[in-house]
């Protein structure tokens, strides 16, 4: 490919990542330096934008720099060149730094080897808002015009792209402070308790959350276990009337038959066997509040008719006892049953039902919701790595993709227990496939599949770990494999070899 059609296609890969990267600059503008590097030679190259409001250009993105040598790079306008172009609007083409007075080297970077600098100023309506720089081995000067030129062209799509990112960013900014005042005054009701989810069935169980929270409904919660029933009954407990009162909760299905009873509605001393003193029961404690009672279904038929009466009357009486209470309790009741098959089948009061399902909010299983799944994992990602101090940066492909391809029969409970176990076994801030419960495993993803069928290959075992590792970091540096090298502290030559004998193609990761 000539120098021309070279350039086409590099700022066509520019244009194709200002698309997808939408709200972050310095992702945005590392992954142009990249591009840069793996098509065009470039050795190191650096994009300082101006702080807003000030004189001082910092290092945003750099290739080729560490990172202590990247936080050197502090310019003031007219310092240097960087801060000469800064400050004149005025592009600069060094054929060689050690030749130029104004050159500073503050990031220490250079050695004594003759390199071209070029250096562009980033303009957006006739105000500099940053510069694009790069190293280039020693050229002939024409086709150090080229590429000076083409630099001037990236300049001028960046300028655009940044300015845009950073004017949505503050907006964001702003809408946020404004949201987040808004949830202060209306009491988180969209989010209560780390509710995540933004498909459309969430949505519609927000939406619902809303409708019923004020009023004095009872609500009937179905859905699986795992999918966060609770959260829901705290949700609307916590934006009604009743939030500055308590939220009673009781899981029906842990307490044995012969205690349920009291457990919901009290006894009196010497009603049966080791009742020595008269005990309020749950209904009584959440007088003036909410009662959550969950896993409906499956209390007995006798709890049944009692929990019908409070249900209709707001009344009832103590195990043992003959007081009638009275009561002014919002209930909120959640199963994972299927109460029409119990109704069908006598195990389920029809009369209890219509009075439980009186506003029914259905949550939808995690694998209906795959959208929802990297959001999730996120959430849990940053609530483990704050609990355990793990400086946690991100999750590998290879995770994702075994997360999406997992149909989570425990749904988010089974996903959050997934991620907390992943963040203990990480050892460097990345969550790989291999952290993953073995449920998740698959032999496509970890390429065991041809794996002997009496026991594990050690080799291929150890090739299936180098392989994921590798492949990471092409798809990090773009498929090049200086820059895998410099990642993975090891040399070209080495990353090579590896590369070859495991049949990995650099290409397929720029």
């Amino acid at each position: 490919m000539n120098q021309s059609g070279k350039e086409l296609s590099v700022l066509y890969k520019i244009s194709q990542t200002i698309s997808s990267r939408q709200h972050n600059i310095s992702g945005l503008l590392s992954e142009v330096l990249q591009i840069m590097e793996t098509d065009m030679g470039v050795s190191r190259g650096t994009l300082n934008l101006r702080k807003p409001g000030t004189d001082i250009l910092n290092i945003e993105a750099s290739s080729g720099l560490s990172n202590s040598e990247a936080r050197r790079g502090q310019y003031e306008l007219g310092e240097g060149v960087t801060g000469i172009v800064a400050q004149t609007g005025q592009p600069q083409l060094i054929p060689d730094i050690n030749a130029s007075p104004d050159f500073l080297n503050r990031t220490k970077a250079r050695g004594d080897q003759k390199t071209a600098f070029l250096c562009v100023p980033i303009i957006h309506h006739k105000e500099v808002i940053g510069t694009m720089s790069i190293d280039l081995p020693s050229r002939e000067e024409e086709e150090l015009e080229g590429y000076f030129l083409f630099l001037q062209h990236v300049a001028q799509i960046l300028a655009s792209a940044v300015s845009t990112i950073r004017e949505e960013n503050e907006e964001r900014t702003a809408l946020e402070s404004e949201n987040e005042m808004l949830r202060r005054q209306l009491g988180d009701r969209y989010s209560i308790d780390n509710m995540v989810g933004n498909c459309n069935s969430m949505r519609m169980v927000y939406e619902q959350i809303v409708q019923v929270a004020n009023s004095a409904a009872t609500v009937l919660v179905r859905g699986e276990s795992g999918t966060g029933k609770e959260l829901v009954a705290r949700a609307i407990h916590f934006n009604s009337p009743r939030k500055n009162n308590v939220l009673v909760s009781v899981n029906c299905a842990a307490l044995p038959e012969n205690l349920i009873e009291s457990e919901l509605f009290g006894h009196e001393k010497g009603a049966f066997t080791g009742a020595q003193q008269q005990r309020k029961g749950r209904f009584e404690l959440a007088n003036g509040g909410t009662i959550f009672l969950d896993e409906i279904g499956d209390i007995s038929p006798a709890v049944q008719v009692r929990l019908l009466r409070v249900l209709q009357e707001k009344t009832f009486e103590r195990v043992g006892g003959n007081e009638t209470i009275s009561v002014n309790v919002r209930v909120v009741a959640a199963t994972s049953r299927d109460l029409e098959t119990g109704m069908i089948e006598q195990t389920f009061r029809e009369d209890l039902y219509y009075r439980l399902n009186v506003f029914p909010i259905l949550l939808p299983p995690l694998r209906e919701r795959k959208s929802d799944i990297m959001l999730l994992a996120d959430h849990f990602l940053q609530k483990y790595d704050g609990m355990y101090g793990k400086n946690m940066k991100r999750i590998s492909t290879s995770a994702i993709n075994m997360m999406m391809a997992y149909h989570w029969p425990g749904n988010v409970r089974e996903l959050e227990n997934c991620l907390e176990r992943a963040v203990l076994t990480s050892s460097d801030g990345v969550i790989h496939g291999f952290n993953l419960p073995p449920s998740l495993q698959t032999s496509d993803e970890t390429h065991t599949n041809l794996l002997p069928e009496n026991g594990a290959n050690l080799k291929q075992m150890v090739e299936a770990y180098e392989r994921e590792i590798l492949i990471d970091a092409l798809k990090k540096h773009r498929g090049n494999a200086a820059g895998v090298a410099r990642y993975l502290e090891t040399t070209q030559r080495i990353i090579n070899y590896r590369i070859k004998n495991l049949g990995i193609e650099p290409k397929n990761y720029k």
